[in-house]
């Protein structure tokens, strides 16, 4: 009898075990990440046996962090948030798991068209967006309106410069234009890129010998540091997303061209004190439209090697679905929604009424232009960057020396000189 009852006892001990499972997950600090965890509650009560634990970091962390779980092939996370830049190219490195095989509820054909395809190669989806992006210039009515100004349907760099110039307004503590000047691919560069896209200027030629040296290039940042110092803050050199954002809600900005993201947190009277100032118009061009806004989505991948695989492809399924979305909508309010993934949130009613930029944001993202972007043929795809291994590297570097010269550390020539040499130095050690 003991013993029959010992057996028992420890058969079922595997079973309590197995029973409960802990899913970690490598996400960025943000605003919607911050809400999912939240919200994420209900889906471990929903789950039983299912256990989240969080690993929050800065975007450089995150990216770092991700890539050396990736390359060392150890399974360090059972989800990780990526982008649009990553997901194609670690799926064909066979890093993350396929995600065709969808349940039917999931509708992945309600995903936005560019942000399903940016997030795929060869027609297999890799990543489930959270949020896409893209991007567009923000601007103050009301300064617009004491100055006799009208910010143009379609504006232009151009356009830019000669509102800028007639905005500042340094008595009253009114930058003309705020722009990114913290260094790095995704920072300074995913800006002036789309910038450089405007002006007709590449990465790469069509036979993949950088350009970065190019006339067009030495307009861009001939225009980009004139318009930062003229018009822009005195730290520029420091700023990033957030710092702009903080600046323009507190209203010390007539102009910022950024990710539409920061949309629903300018029109929020709570962080903002001029929410009921903001207006939207296009992210701007020049020579040409293509690339001038960016594409960019967070997403939610699961690794090949995950340790709880099938669970984590749930959990993402349940993440970035309908579903949630009305979770969000119910809890936060429409506002607070992640935008940019779905048609159907751009269906709703409460969502259009709440959110006055929502269809400008559907716009921005189904115009990127990540095939063609720029005026001339290009090898590349990829609208803010450029979508082969090694970028985020050459990114980094382009991104360092913009700053410096931004800084004054370098002069103009020095800088295309330095960007032409890192690109072709990195290029050809990743093509190797």
């Amino acid at each position: 009898m003991r013993k029959t009852t010992l057996l028992a006892l420890m058969l079922s001990l595997p079973l309590a075990a197995a029973a409960d499972t802990t899913l970690t997950i490598a996400t960025i600090a943000n605003g919607d990440m911050t809400i999912m965890q939240q919200i994420a509650s209900r889906y471990e009560q929903s789950h039983p046996g299912i256990h989240l634990q969080w690993k929050i970091m800065s975007d450089a962390e995150l990216r770092k962090e991700n890539l050396a779980a990736m390359s060392s092939g150890q399974a360090g996370f059972d989800v990780i948030t990526v982008g649009t830049y990553e997901a194609p190219l670690w799926g064909q490195k066979g890093w993350l798991t396929p995600l065709n095989a969808l349940p039917a509820d999931y509708d992945a054909d309600d995903l936005l068209k560019p942000v399903r395809k940016a997030l795929s190669s060869n027609n297999t989806l890799y990543a489930l967006p959270f949020y896409g992006e893209s991007s567009m210039t923000y601007y103050r009515k009301d300064l617009f309106a004491a100055k006799n100004l009208t910010m143009p349907d379609d504006p232009s760099w151009s356009d830019i410069n000669r509102l800028a110039a007639k905005l500042t307004d340094r008595a009253k503590g009114i930058n003309g234009l705020c722009l990114r000047g913290s260094a790095g691919w995704g920072d300074n560069v995913a800006l002036i890129t789309t910038m450089a896209n405007g002006y007709g200027a590449q990465w790469f030629d069509d036979r993949w010998q950088p350009m970065l040296n190019s006339p067009e290039w030495r307009e861009v940042l001939q225009d980009y540091v004139q318009m930062v110092r003229d018009y822009g803050p005195s730290d520029t050199v420091k700023n990033s997303f957030g710092e702009i954002l903080r600046l323009v809600a507190q209203g010390k900005c007539a102009m910022w061209v950024d990710s539409t993201v920061a949309a629903g947190m300018l029109v929020n009277p709570q962080i903002s004190m001029v929410a009921d100032k903001i207006d939207f118009a296009p992210a701007p061009g020049e020579l040409t439209r293509n690339g001038s806004n960016w594409l960019w989505a967070w997403a939610l991948a699961v690794p090949t090697n995950a340790p709880n695989k099938q669970q984590a492809v749930e959990f993402i399924s349940w993440a970035t679905s309908r579903a949630y979305i009305k979770q969000v909508a119910e809890t936060v309010g429409w506002g607070a929604v992640p935008p940019g993934s779905r048609n159907s949130t751009y269906e709703q009613a409460d969502y259009i009424r709440l959110a006055p930029y929502a269809k400008r944001v559907k716009a921005a993202v189904e115009s990127a232009s990540v095939e063609q972007p720029t005026l001339g043929p290009v090898p590349y795809q990829g609208v803010q960057y450029v979508s082969i291994p090694g970028f985020d590297r050459m990114g980094n570097a382009v991104g360092e020396n913009i700053a410096a010269l931004l800084a004054g550390k370098l002069t103009l020539d020095e800088t295309l000189t330095r960007n032409q040499q890192a690109v072709t130095q990195i290029y050809a050690e990743t093509a190797r």
